[in-house]
């Protein structure tokens, strides 16, 4: 690939609970690449404009990043991933009792970043942070050339998206209720009272009196620690057992981990592979699984490839 931006270009934006990155993404012949991307740290508690704001300076300065050569304009149509509760059609948050965004509840997000974008209501457009991220590795990444997949994001939460060559699943028999893992019941309790950071931190803490974070608990199951070993496995075969079912139902042929917790995914897999195995050892025997490729430009590159999709 030449260094010429190609064309069309895609503006884009993933939004978290704490922080946003915006770029312009080049498409071109199947192929994607960030042009320039640009970051900002929010406080999700914080002041509905304020945080509005940096919304959009980040979306701006990524514009501004791609220089006026490239074409990019901040007017241009926009894709931007969210978290939800969040209404996708009207472009508006449903962020009570969620912890994050509190002040942003009920608001015309959609018109408010038009307005500080220069751009039309209508050229603001979302889709679900986690849809973005499978979408982005289906086109691009490891679930590449695979009909159905399940790409899963492992951190805070468990997020989820079944694709269906590509389009994401959500009202299906074969999918769990919206086409989401975290409210999924494991062992007697939620999902993500068993997989999620504070989940395996808690394990460890109960299991040896100290806190530490995931990062760390890795490290030291590849030190040879015992104990962190069994908290890790013990998520992982938990996560398995409760996902295998629905992967099987689905005819995944490949599960995508990404997210914080899957730069240790190496140490999740086995773990994982097992708990599947438990409901159907002839389907684990077969199911693909990798971790994500693109890591945090999987959302950025799934989001262009939504915006410019064939109608």
């Amino acid at each position: 690939m030449t260094d010429d931006a190609p064309s069309p270009l895609a503006n884009v934006a993933d939004i978290g609970g704490s922080h946003i990155t915006a770029a312009v993404v080049g498409m071109s012949g199947g192929t994607a690449r960030v042009i320039s991307s640009a970051g900002a740290d929010t406080d999700p508690h914080g002041a509905g404009d304020e945080i509005l704001d940096l919304w959009a300076s980040a979306c701006l300065a990524a514009v501004a990043g791609a220089g006026s050569e490239s074409g990019a304009r901040a007017d241009a149509t926009w894709a931007i991933a969210m978290p939800d509760p969040f209404d996708y059609e009207r472009g508006t948050g449903t962020f009570d009792n969620v912890g994050k965004f509190e002040n942003l509840s009920g608001v015309d997000i959609r018109g408010e970043l038009a307005a500080r974008l220069g751009a039309e209501p209508s050229a603001v457009r979302f889709l679900h942070d986690a849809s973005a991220y499978g979408i982005g590795e289906w086109m691009f990444g490891a679930a590449s050339g695979h009909d159905r997949a399940v790409c899963i994001t492992l951190g805070t939460g468990v997020g989820s998206t079944f694709l269906d060559h590509g389009t994401p699943v959500k009202h299906r028999a074969d999918v769990p209720t919206n086409g989401t893992v975290h409210l999924l019941e494991v062992d007697g309790g939620p999902l993500e009272d068993t997989v999620s950071t504070r989940a395996i931190v808690a394990a460890f803490a109960r299991s040896t009196g100290e806190t530490t974070t995931v990062k760390d608990i890795a490290g030291r199951v590849r030190s040879g620690d015992t104990a962190a070993a069994a908290v890790l496995g013990h998520a992982s075969n938990a996560l398995g057992r409760c996902l295998g079912p629905w992967l099987a139902a689905f005819e995944a042929t490949v599960m995508v981990a990404g997210g914080s917790i899957s730069r240790s995914w190496d140490l999740f897999e086995p773990g994982f592979r097992a708990g599947v195995a438990e409901a159907d050892p002839a389907y684990a025997r077969t199911l693909e699984l990798a971790a994500s490729r693109l890591l945090d430009e999987a959302p950025l590159l799934g989001a262009a490839a939504w915006l410019t999709r064939p109608a």
